[in-house]
């Protein structure tokens, strides 16, 4: 098991706990008593057509972008404007920045566009020729208007997904969809679809990219495929803002057909916002009340409510560390309870003990003893990342050089001992090294008249030395 949180799943969005996910809108108009769409996928007359009209007015779109004989989706091709069907669903401009439904109807170059909206039909005609299923399709790859409602029959329509498909061109091949989509009952849809997995493969991302969640789970049970359906079913507790209505939600998701290793992630991820709830409760009230020093001195910066597993555990290093294992928000309980490794354990106790500046507990963290009583410095993370997240944490020197001397590979040690003036270190191990010659040139790297070189002086006065150079 993963330590990023109990919410990971197989797809990225499942890859941590708490991953947000913005409603996305359905932007395509359905008023038109006359469909036509463009080789970007939008109605003509749709706002996001509009915008992406106006701004590549003066460009030639590319060409598509799907390998010859691709089997899935892909990435859609770029386009001339700086809007394409992939980015205007998730609400972003190539530069990254985000723009609402809202925004872009202000935009100041729509505007200036906005007659041409409803021009009369008559101007269309010249796009209402009798024009074939391919010869549609290659004036669409063109980025000419089309006007796919003369496709009448079952055949046509299919003839004209057919075409698209072997384009290879993404978002010819959305664009058919959404029309096909608008025009077949869902039953027919689906069944045709079911064997033509490039297509199928292109609905399904579309329906994900829309947030037509409902369409999706009928089109996965249709198709029989049961944990795609548990998977979007658990995904919809994102939407849940109620962190006790989200409980009771993933409560109900632990039933669902997911695979044996799913399920045991979804029941992880109740347990730990189950656990997360008390937690936050009983920390609410101490913090307010001014018992604890630690909620005094660092007061909580946020909630703990659906923060992934790693977060948690850091939470409950920082604040509740000496706490029994029988307690919840004891990080030795989250351990144990949630299989951490003890890499992912060590590391984020360390970083939250060496926040507190509590160095005492960093040497405790790292000895350990033997049968005999014999105590010994032992690190499953290695000492030389001991070392970073200690120096991050602006550890004493001190305390620094103590795990730098711990470091076992001679050349890492010495780059590290040198890059954050362990002097001690770096003298120590020339002398070890027997290696006169960087001895005397570090000497020359050191405070004149300080101990450092005074150590250097006698280790390079000590005859029974044996040097090698």
């Amino acid at each position: 098991m993963t330590t990023t949180g109990p919410g990971q799943l197989r797809e990225p969005w499942l890859k941590e706990s708490k991953r947000a996910v913005n409603s996305l809108r359905d932007i395509v108009d359905d008023d038109d008593d006359l469909e036509r769409v463009s080789w970007s996928g939008e109605p003509v007359g749709s706002i996001s057509w509009s915008i992406k009209e106006t701004a590549s007015s003066s460009i030639s779109p590319p060409e598509g972008n799907l390998q010859k004989g691709s089997s899935s989706y892909a990435a859609l091709p770029k386009q001339a404007s700086s809007y394409s069907l992939s980015s205007f669903f998730k609400g972003r401009n190539k530069l990254g920045s985000f723009q609402s439904l809202s925004d872009a109807l202000s935009d100041a170059g729509v505007k200036s566009y906005a007659p041409e909206l409803r021009r009369p039909k008559a101007d269309y005609k010249d796009y209402s020729s009798d024009w074939s299923p391919k010869d549609t399709v290659r004036r669409m790859q063109r980025g000419k208007v089309c006007s796919l409602e003369r496709f009448h029959s079952l055949q046509e329509k299919l003839m004209l997904l057919d075409e698209a498909v072997a384009v290879h061109d993404g978002n010819v091949i959305t664009a058919v969809l959404i029309f096909l989509k608008r025009t077949l009952k869902k039953e027919i849809l689906f069944r045709e679809l079911e064997v033509r997995q490039v297509a199928l493969r292109h609905l399904i991302h579309f329906l994900r990219e829309a947030g037509e969640q409902k369409l999706l789970l009928d089109l996965f049970r249709f198709l029989d495929r049961t944990e795609e359906v548990a998977l979007s079913q658990y995904r919809e507790h994102l939407n849940i803002q109620d962190v006790e209505k989200r409980k009771e939600f993933l409560k109900g998701c632990i039933g669902l057909p997911f695979s044996a290793e799913d399920a045991v992630h979804v029941q992880d991820h109740y347990t730990l916002l189950e656990r997360q709830i008390i937690i936050e409760a009983n920390d609410r009230h101490v913090e307010s009340s001014g018992q604890s020093e630690v909620f005094r001195k660092y007061p909580r910066k946020a909630s703990i409510l659906n923060m992934p597993l790693v977060t948690t555990l850091f939470y409950s290093c920082f604040y509740h560390y000496t706490e029994a294992e029988g307690t919840f928000s004891s990080p030795t309980n989250l351990k144990k309870t949630f299989k951490i490794p003890d890499k992912q354990y060590v590391l984020t106790a360390l970083a939250a003990r060496a926040k507190l500046r509590a160095w005492h507990d960093v040497d405790a963290l790292f000895t350990t003893k033997n049968w005999l009583g014999y105590t010994k410095k032992r690190a499953p993370i290695g000492f030389h990342r001991v070392v970073e997240v200690l120096q991050r944490n602006n550890a004493p020197v001190q305390v620094l050089q103590e795990y730098v001397r711990l470091v076992e590979d001679v050349d890492m040690r010495l780059n590290l001992a040198t890059k954050y003036k362990c002097h001690d270190v770096v003298i120590d191990t020339y002398r070890d090294l027997k290696d006169r010659i960087q001895l005397l040139a570090y000497r020359c790297k050191v405070e004149r008249g300080s101990s450092e070189q005074d150590k250097i002086d006698s280790i390079l006065s000590n005859s029974q030395i044996r040097w090698k150079n």
